[in-house]
């Protein structure tokens, strides 16, 4: 299937043989962890504040290599980034706000810490510890992927692995969940983990991250389609803007869930509902509309995107569902626009690249990809016009920030993928 272009037999061989050149071990003892990254092409923002969601993997993610190391010792090696990473299973992990800032700052080895404090929390019995290679998909970490919470799930199913824990795809969600809010202080939803851990190749996932429950979404385009040619309509482009900062240092996403949050409260206090959790999800539809009025502008434009949104879901699982490419594409655009709008994230080069994709011919929809706050735009495009529409992109935007085109790893402003499948190990 499409999925299985990523990674290649290539990849594979080198991460392996890089663990046991590490490890003096057989390659053919070597596991490994493929963790996707994600898409959202609807729901965005929204999954903090109980909302739905509809997600994908594609065919570009984090590999982990690795062997149980016998005793309590972590050891790891980046493709990414230089130095070993090293401690202990038996070491009490503490949250990143605890840590030396000299320590909090130069580690790239955090989320594997943060994967050791998360089982440690919920009271996983580990042994063994990991000697392991970690690389992503080339230039695509920090690109508004949700490469963290591929990272952090890549380090978790790692150790349950090597530790022969039995761990749930549901069980695996809260944990990353516990490295994002509780070690390294993001107050995210479960979108990332979820979509990461339960997407299904040729299947949109739609998530209620209110009760946490979630379905998968087929397709007419698959009908009778044997699963080779399942994503032949359509590519995925990922287009990048240069702009980058880590989003675990960036004050502007826990803003926007705070504001969320204040406006839910108002409406909530308005209805006579105080004592509920100040969550827009406990919004109905008929109190927003009653008492929106109530909202000043940030908090307005805030729930407006919220309640938007969720409307974009249902109406885009219908288009989805009847092969609709056109109208789907649509909705993405809407909330590409709300979330520049009502939500107020993205950067003048961002909201520059939304423009070019969506005067790039082909092209089905656009909207930021990930928080919004760094550098990625995701597209559908007709796969016949893929390749024309990727030269379109790479041409005008390469014109309007040159600079930062170039900052771009390779000056490849613009990539094509395909629908993925969900983590697991090899």
């Amino acid at each position: 299937m499409g999925a299985s272009s990523w990674p290649s037999a290539a990849e594979l061989s080198d991460a392996k043989k890089k663990v046991a050149e590490m490890s003096g071990r057989d390659v053919a003892d070597v596991r490994v962890v493929i963790s996707p990254y994600r898409i959202c092409p609807l729901g965005a923002h929204i999954d903090h504040q109980g909302g739905t969601v509809l997600a994908m993997t594609v065919n570009k993610g984090i590999i982990l290599a690795f062997v149980p190391s016998c005793d309590r010792q972590v050891v790891l090696r980046s493709g990414q980034f230089a130095g070993d990473v090293k401690f202990r299973v038996d070491e009490e992990q503490l949250p990143r706000s605890s840590m030396p800032v000299k320590e909090k700052d130069s580690s790239w080895g955090c989320y594997a810490r943060g994967a050791l404090y998360a089982l440690q929390k919920t009271g996983k019995k580990l042994n063994e510890g990991i000697i392991g290679f970690i690389s992503g998909s080339d230039g695509l970490d920090s690109s508004g992927l949700s490469s963290s919470a591929a990272v952090g799930i890549a380090y978790l199913m790692a150790l349950e692995s090597a530790n022969n824990l039995c761990v749930s795809p549901s069980e695996n969600i809260e944990l990353d969940k516990l490295i994002e809010n509780a070690y390294l202080g993001l107050r995210n939803g479960i979108l990332d983990q979820s979509a990461i851990l339960l997407s299904k190749y040729g299947y949109l996932t739609l998530m209620d991250c209110k009760t946490k429950e979630h379905t998968f979404v087929s397709s007419s385009m698959l009908n009778g389609a044997k699963s080779s040619e399942r994503a032949n309509k359509y590519k995925i482009l990922l287009a990048f803007s240069g702009a980058k900062h880590c989003l675990k240092d960036n004050p502007g996403y826990n803003c926007r869930v705070a504001e969320c949050q204040k406006a839910a409260k108002i409406l909530l206090c308005a209805s006579g509902a105080e004592s509920v959790d100040p969550r827009l999800c406990e919004v109905g539809p008929s109190i927003y509309e009653a008492y929106k009025h109530k909202l000043k502008e940030n908090l307005a434009k805030r729930a407006e995107h919220y309640f938007s949104e969720n409307k974009r879901v249902h109406e885009g699982v219908k288009a989805w569902a009847s092969g609709n490419l056109v109208e789907f594409g649509k909705l993405i655009s809407a909330s590409g626009l709300s979330s520049i709008q009502n939500y107020e994230c993205g950067c003048e080069p961002m909201i520059q690249l939304y423009e070019i994709l969506l005067r790039t011919p082909g092209v089905f929809g656009a909207r930021f990809s990930g928080a919004g706050f760094r550098g990625c735009c995701l597209a559908f495009v007709d796969a016949n016009q893929a390749e024309a529409a990727t030269a379109f992109v790479q041409r005008e935007y390469s014109k309007t920030q040159p600079e930062l085109a170039l900052q771009v790893p390779g000056g490849r402003v613009a990539l094509l993928c395909e629908a993925g499948d969900s983590a697991r190990v090899i």
